[in-house]
């Protein structure tokens, strides 16, 4: 009896291990398929977006090669608006006064010779008491030196009393043509003054037609002869000044064309022409300055020293380039998607890749690939902006 429950023990034992071992051989083959699943699907997300065919054509995917175009090359720039110096004033005053009226405001339009504000001179009063002096002394000489030619013609006059009153009479009309002019320049009219309208204050009148800037003094305040009151600019003809460096000066020319983006109003585009290039550079940044004239035909709201980007196309360049909506924007970078064919059940991958893009034109834009692609590669031509979307939700779904 003791023999037969040793035996069945050893039995119970034996069957034991056999079934621990099982256990254990079935728990390893698991994990394994677990890893290699997980190999498997690492290796898809890796391996980019797989679309088929059906799938592309819902959704509007077409694909395309990377075309050569000819597109026109560019040298990017930066610069200011500015204005000419003939469209630019400043308000200066001839004489020194008392200023007893400011007409006009900051920001207002003005157009030339309006009258911006009045000047009280008491010198002004003795200038005109003088010119009427000068005036009426004239008369007489005038009178004289008639007289003295009409005797001369006569043969009943002397040529030493005819010569006396004749440099009496230049010596006078050109001290009287002197006062006048001076009237003029401070805008008083001769002709008034003739008829006994003596004035205290002369006006001070616009130079050119523009807007006005800053006004730099007020009612009650003494200027002196030359001092700027005031400044007047015209911005119609308002252009821009671009620094091109060294290595870029060689393809900029006078006559090609220019597209501007105001870099701190949203990036409007607005277009030009280069009119000019210096002959000298700039002591800091060792560029040369090219103007450009602006064409503002949506009559925009542009005001001197706006910050501008510039691109200058310097003529027509076969390169790489792709349609625009194959271009995808993200975190800062620019993407197109290139595709490849899984051998096995036909469907297209489609892989992010990195880029850098240049000019855009007849809807092409130039690319640049971060890392060569081999020749004759695939790219998603419509549709690329669904393609990111989906990546997306990839990545965090992941």
């Amino acid at each position: 009896m003791k023999y037969q429950a040793y035996r069945i023990h050893i039995i119970t034992l034996l069957i034991a291990g056999t079934l621990l071992a099982s256990c254990s051989g079935s728990s390893e083959k698991m994990d394994n398929k677990e890893t290699d699943i997980g190999k498997i699907q690492n290796k898809d997300k890796e391996s980019g977006l797989e679309l088929s065919s059906e799938q592309m054509k819902s959704v509007g995917i077409a694909t395309g090669p990377i075309e050569q175009k000819n597109l026109d090359a560019v040298v990017k720039a930066n610069g200011q608006l500015a204005v000419p110096p003939q469209n630019k004033a400043d308000v200066s005053i001839l004489s020194g006064g008392i200023i007893s009226n400011i007409n006009v405001l900051e920001g207002q339009q003005v157009h030339k010779g309006q009258v911006l504000a009045t000047i009280k001179n008491q010198d002004l009063i003795k200038l005109q008491q003088d010119y009427l002096a000068a005036k009426n002394n004239f008369a007489y000489v005038q009178a004289e030196y008639d007289r003295q030619s009409q005797l001369k013609a006569a043969g009943a006059g002397t040529g030493k009393s005819f010569q006396a009153s004749e440099a009496t009479y230049n010596a006078e009309h050109s001290r009287l043509t002197a006062y006048e002019s001076q009237l003029k320049q401070l805008g008083v009219s001769p002709g008034r003054i003739s008829n006994g309208r003596i004035v205290s204050q002369f006006p001070v009148p616009s130079p050119i037609s523009g807007t006005v800037g800053t006004i730099s003094a007020n009612i009650g305040a003494y200027v002196q002869p030359g001092t700027s009151i005031m400044e007047v600019v015209d911005n119609s003809k308002i252009h821009c000044d671009l620094t091109v460096f060294e290595k870029d000066l060689m393809a900029v020319k006078v006559g090609q064309k220019v597209s501007f983006q105001l870099t701190n109003q949203d990036n409007q585009v607005i277009n030009g022409t280069i009119n000019g290039i210096n002959k000298s550079f700039e002591n800091e940044s060792k560029g040369v300055i090219v103007h450009a004239v602006i064409n503002n035909k949506a009559h925009q709201n542009l005001i001197p020293g706006m910050y501008v980007t510039a691109l200058i196309s310097t003529g027509s360049k076969l390169t790489a380039a792709v349609p625009v909506d194959a271009v995808i924007r993200s975190a800062g970078k620019q993407y197109i998607f290139v595709t490849t064919t899984h051998n096995t059940d036909g469907k297209t991958i489609f892989t992010k890749t990195e880029v850098t893009t240049g000019v855009a034109e007849l809807g092409y834009i130039q690319i640049t690939p971060l890392n060569a692609l081999a020749p004759n590669v695939q790219i998603a031509t419509k549709g690329a902006f669904y393609l990111q979307s989906k990546a997306a939700g990839s990545g965090e779904e992941d």
